[in-house]
């Protein structure tokens, strides 16, 4: 696997992870019970993270090896 193939594996993991997150929004709005429409908000808080971060990893792979992109320096070792 090169780091293209890896990058779109990043960008397909974010649009799931944001079909998961409108769910869980729709659920929410429709629980009858407050309890159940807060944990559902706290699901949604908890994949925020892991959506961005998919996101900035697919960006920062498919770019890689390009001089003139400058890399996200959380990731750079």
């Amino acid at each position: 696997m090169n780091l293209t193939q890896l990058s779109e594996t990043y960008r397909d993991s974010a649009v799931h992870i944001t079909e998961r997150m409108g769910a869980l929004r729709a659920a929410a709005r429709t629980a009858e019970d407050p309890e159940e429409a807060r944990q559902l908000r706290a699901r949604i808080a908890a994949l925020r993270p892991l959506l961005q971060e998919a996101n900035e990893l697919s960006v920062m792979l498919a770019h890689y090896y390009d001089r003139s992109y400058h890399k996200n320096e959380k990731y750079t070792v």
